[in-house]
């Protein structure tokens, strides 16, 4: 009953502040490249493009790409979400909708809050304790109305979609108060567009020397989702660094690369790899030495392999390598075994250098 009160007197505060209208805040700026994002001032800068945990580009879109977007909306749509406007209590058509399914921007398609997560507050907007993923919906201060409260947007659009207070239901204890028309509803089982759709991902396997180096400039690719530093092509089970240094198990340093084939081909990703070692040497890549150093290319299907291939013919009838050989081995990729968790991201994380030279 406490609850039922609580949210009675937050719902009429928030319904005469509804009628009253949201003002929207300025949108933040993240750096980086790849793409492009809105400045506060309007403007344009580069976007890092980003991946949402769940697997979805996130990667804000240009304004420009927005607002084309935003001209198929209908009117209440638009003024909601490009105005941060607010649709009257109780009016909203998925207020009471009970069907299984997800929510997505009614602007870009990004997936924001699922059925399984919806609840009556009694409020008269649709409420969720908590998101379809936490990246996919962006938090900051609205400082209307002479309070304090926290609105919530589409993380790759900007779209307006609400607010979020902190009066819900366990295990969050959070309620996002929706509008309707920043929604639309896919029942389950229905087919997505392709906008609503996770990335269609790829994995690829590169061993060239120490891992760390690899594994830090593989990451910042544009289009690489994830760089994983672990052992393959060895020939025992779970090798551990130790197994792996003592020079018996035979597996390689290798670091697994995650990437969305639409943003970064594998040959680029070849290609990349070629610049950050030294393909002619073997078993050893500068001053590491041992078999575990060797390079590798681990291919995952023939298109890998033939077009691996193809990239070490070119090279070495390429001037740079003025017909040297190249010993890059190809191999269909065994079992990849992640290293240990100190190995992870361990350029960033103790500020090493690395002989690796940045290929992009």
């Amino acid at each position: 009953m406490q609850m039922l009160r609580a949210w009675g007197v937050v719902g009429t505060l928030t319904m005469t502040l509804a009628l009253a209208g949201c003002r929207r805040a300025d949108a933040q700026v993240q750096e980086g490249s790849g793409g492009k994002a809105r400045t506060p001032g309007g403007q344009d800068t580069q976007m890092k493009i980003r991946y949402s945990k769940s697997g979805y580009d996130i990667t804000p879109l240009p304004r420009e790409q927005v607002a084309e977007l935003a001209k198929k909306l209908d009117p209440e749509a638009y003024r909601i979400t490009q105005s941060a406007a607010t649709e009257r209590p109780f009016c909203g058509t998925l207020l009471d909708n009970k069907k299984d399914g997800v929510y997505v921007c009614v602007v870009c398609g990004l997936p924001l809050f699922s059925s399984e997560h919806k609840f009556n507050s009694g409020t008269g907007w649709p409420s969720f304790y908590r998101e379809f993923d936490p990246e996919h919906v962006a938090r900051k201060a609205d400082h209307s109305h002479g309070m304090i409260r926290t609105e919530i947007n589409c993380a790759r659009c900007d779209a307006h979609l609400g607010h979020v207070f902190e009066d819900g239901p366990k295990p969050t204890g959070e309620r996002h108060c929706l509008n309707s028309a920043s929604l639309t509803f896919y029942e389950k089982g229905q087919e997505l567009p392709a906008p609503s759709r996770p990335a269609e991902l790829a994995v690829a396997y590169f061993a060239g020397g120490c891992f760390w180096g690899l594994e830090h400039y593989f990451q910042k690719g544009p289009g690489v989702i994830d760089a994983v530093s672990g052992y393959m092509q060895g020939k025992t089970d779970n090798p551990t660094y130790k197994d792996v240094c003592d020079g018996r198990t035979r597996h390689a340093e290798t670091v697994k690369v995650v990437y969305d084939p639409k943003r970064i081909s594998y040959r680029q990703l070849l290609d990349a790899f070629f610049k950050m070692h030294d393909p002619t040497q073997l078993d050893r890549q500068g001053p590491d030495v041992g078999d575990q150093y060797r390079s590798g290319i681990w291919t995952v299907d023939e298109d890998q392999k033939r077009e691996a291939e193809l990239v070490i013919r070119q090279l070495e009838n390429s001037a740079r390598f003025s017909g040297r050989k190249i010993v890059t081995q190809v191999e269909p990729a065994k079992t990849f075994y992640p290293a240990e968790e100190y190995h992870q991201d361990y350029i960033v994380r103790t500020g090493r250098a690395c002989h690796v030279t940045n290929p992009w």
